[in-house]
């Protein structure tokens, strides 16, 4: 019962940690382009860097909850 437990708690606590992450992220880089329209290719590819690395931490947070 408590592997159980653990494993939705990891789910529960890794999927939304890096969804909010991913939410402030692409939220900032959208008001920055939004204020500065020329600066777009600069934010773009760290904000998709970001993104990433934020996604990475929910695959890891998924392969825990299995491997438990």
């Amino acid at each position: 019962m408590s592997i159980t437990i653990t494993g939705g708690l990891i789910i529960a606590l890794g999927g939304m940690f890096p969804a909010l992450a991913i939410m402030l992220i692409g939220a900032k880089a959208m008001e920055a382009i939004g204020r500065n329209p020329e600066a777009a290719e600069k934010i773009l590819p760290p904000m998709l860097l970001g993104m990433a690395f934020a996604e990475a931490i929910a695959i890891y947070s998924l392969i825990l909850a299995f491997i438990k």
